[in-house]
C-alpha cells in the first residue's frame, strides 16, 4: 500500500489507515500487508499503521543526499532515516512487550525495508554496498531492494532516453547484498577504492575468491563454517550439509553434489582429504575463463544478452 503525499504527510497517513482499516476490519483480510511510511507524518499515524501493517518501508530513494538534492529535493536524508529510527525502535519495544504479555498487538512483524534507484546517479557500486551495510546495522532493516532506473523523461541530470536499464548491474548487486546479509562479507572486502565496482563477468563471491588466492584452497573436512560459506558454489544450506555429513567420515569430491555443492564454481577452490576437488589443473586464465562461461549460463536471458555486450567490449 502506497501513495505518494497529497495536502500533508498526515492527511496522507490518514487515508493509508482508513484503507487499512477497511482491508483489515472490514473484509477481515488477514494476508501479508506491506505498506509504505510517510516522511514527515506524525510519530503516532506511523505507530497505527505498524499495528494493522505486516511490513513497512521507507524508500530511501538514492545512494547519496547530494543525489535527493539533485534529483528529489522535496526529500533529505533527515526525513528518511527519522521515520527508518521510529519504526526500528517501535519494533525492539514491541518485542519486549511480547515477552510480558502475550495477547501484545504486534508492530510490523515483517520488519522493516527501503529501495534505492540505481544507474540514474554517479554513485559506484562500493558506495551503493557501503550504504545498505550501514542500513542493515543501524536500522535493521530485512531488506534492501535495488531498482534498475529505466530512462523516461528527459532531463540534463539523469540518464540520456536511450540508456539502457542496468539490469546486470542490478543483479550483481542483489547478490552481493545476499553476501552481506548471510554469507559474513563486509561491503570493504568486496570492494575497494581501485575496485569500487562489482565484476560484470562474475558473480561477486567468484570474482572475491579469484582475487583472493592465499584464501583458497579450503580442505573441506577440517574448514569451518564461516571459511566453507566463502568458497563460491556452497550455500547456506549446503555448507550445513557438510558439517554434518563429514562426522560420519571423511567426504569426497564425489559426495559434495549430492550436498547441493556447484561443483562447477567450487572445485577451483576445495581440496577433499588434501586432493582438489578439480579433475584438472588450469592456469589462473583457465580458471577464470571456465568460471565466467558457467557465469553466462546461469544468467537470466535479459541479463546474459547484457553480459554479451561487456564480452564485445573486451
Amino acid at each position: 500500500l502506497s501513495s505518494a503525499v497529497f495536502g500533508s504527510p498526515d492527511i496522507t497517513c490518514e487515508r493509508m489507515l482508513e484503507t487499512l482499516h477497511i482491508l483489515r476490519n472490514e473484509y477481515h483480510f488477514n494476508g501479508y500487508i506491506h505498506v509504505k511510511a510517510i516522511p514527515g507524518a506524525d510519530e503516532t499515524l506511523l505507530q497505527q499503521l505498524g499495528l494493522l501493517a505486516d511490513r513497512m518501508s521507507v524508500n530511501i530513494e538514492l545512494p547519496s543526499n547530494d543525489s535527493l538534492k539533485r534529483l528529489a529535493p522535496q526529500k533529505s536524508k533527515e526525513n528518511i532515516l527519522l521515520p527508518m529510527s521510529r519504526i526500528r525502535d517501535g519494533i525492539k519495544e514491541n518485542a519486549h512487550d511480547l515477552i510480558r504479555y502475550k495477547s501484545a498487538p504486534r508492530f510490523v512483524p515483517g520488519g522493516q525495508s527501503t529501495q534505492m534507484i540505481i544507474g540514474a546517479t554517479p554513485e559506484n557500486d562500493r558506495c551503493i554496498l557501503q550504504l545498505s551495510e550501514g542500513l542493515y546495522h543501524k536500522y535493521s532493516l530485512k531488506r534492501v531492494f535495488y531498482s534498475a532506473y529505466i530512462p523516461v523523461v528527459q532531463d540534463r541530470n539523469l540518464p540520456a532516453l536511450d540508456t539502457a536499464p542496468p539490469l546486470l548491474r542490478e543483479h550483481r548487486l542483489y547478490q552481493a547484498d545476499w553476501l552481506l546479509r548471510f554469507y559474513g562479507f563486509t561491503a570493504d572486502e568486496l570492494l575497494s577504492e581501485k575496485t569500487p565496482d562489482l565484476d560484470p563477468m562474475l558473480d561477486p563471491k567468484c570474482s572475491w575468491a579469484v582475487r583472493h588466492p592465499e584464501e583458497f584452497p579450503v580442505e573441506v573436512n577440517r574448514a569451518p563454517y564461516e571459511k566453507l560459506l566463502r568458497v563460491p558454489g556452497i550455500g547456506v544450506v549446503s555448507a550445513k550439509r557438510i558439517l554434518v555429513a563429514r562426522r560420519s567420515g571423511a567426504l569426497r569430491a564425489e559426495d559434495l553434489k549430492k550436498l547441493g555443492v556447484v561443483m562447477k564454481r567450487a572445485q577451483y577452490f576445495l581440496t577433499c582429504g588434501g586432493r582438489y576437488a578439480s579433475p584438472l589443473k588450469l592456469s589462473q586464465e583457465g580458471m577464470l575463463q571456465n568460471l565466467m562461461a558457467v557465469e553466462r549460463r546461469a544468467l537470466p536471458q535479459a541479463e546474459a544478452q547484457q553480459l554479451s555486450l561487456f564480452d564485445q567490449v573486451g
